[in-house]
């Protein structure tokens, strides 16, 4: 049995039906490597988080949803091919993406030690050569730029973007998912002058995550004048 089947062995058959109709739901097209990648991570997270608590989320099937097809919603807008994920945690959405597009270049950012440790073991053990696990803190993180700069979770709108300003390339994006309060986070940055010079929205797109009832929201911002 190959380590990939041994961790799949280890989740109930509920997971992996859960995570097949998601995908399909997501009109993706998932090679069944790629799907046994997920069902790896996913199995290695539900591992690690009963003894290191990297997720507040303990029911392996809502895992499935709130963490693997939550992140794996983004992947259309997601073209790289140099991606930065800040605040990942344990890899969240940089893993997933990675795993469905192994042309991106994904650099997963996180100042917590034992999420960045489980990163790299993950990286190590889905054999992901396109993934750099990075432990710091986003203020001083100063590696290189990148053509989209996404977040889950991590900041308001405000913060993630002016803790990001130098990251992008010139011509790159802002990726921010968002939850219920995401128009008010984006009426407040834009009201209330906080939006900085050459910034603007890009586009907005509603997320319909399988078997999550919660409103999710992609926010997509780039600099003045880019399309």
């Amino acid at each position: 049995m190959t380590p990939l089947a041994l961790l799949r062995s280890q989740l109930p058959d509920s997971a992996v039906v859960r995570l097949s109709q998601g995908l399909a739901e997501l009109q993706l097209e998932v090679t069944p490597e790629q799907q046994e990648r997920l069902l790896g991570l996913l199995a290695l997270l539900h591992k690690w988080n009963r003894a290191y608590n990297l997720t507040a989320v303990r029911d392996v099937d809502t895992m499935v949803s709130r963490h693997l097809l939550d992140s794996a919603a983004v992947l259309p807008f997601v073209k790289g091919p140099r991606l930065l994920d800040v605040g990942a945690g344990p890899g969240f959405p940089g893993l997933v993406l990675a795993i469905l597009a192994p042309s991106l270049e994904v650099t997963l950012l996180d100042s917590n030690g034992k999420k960045v440790r489980f990163q790299r073991q993950a990286v190590m053990e889905l054999g992901l050569s396109n993934v750099s696990p990075v432990q710091a803190r986003v203020e001083s993180f100063a590696q290189g730029q990148f053509d989209q700069v996404i977040s889950r979770a991590f900041a308001s709108l405000a913060d993630f973007i002016a803790m990001t300003r130098k990251l992008p390339v010139t011509d790159g994006q802002w990726l921010a998912m968002k939850g219920p309060g995401a128009d008010e986070e984006l009426r407040q940055f834009t009201d209330h002058h906080q939006m900085p010079e050459g910034i603007r929205l890009h586009s907005r797109h509603k997320l319909n995550v399988p078997f999550e009832s919660a409103e999710r929201q992609l926010l997509i911002l780039t600099q003045q004048g880019v399309e």
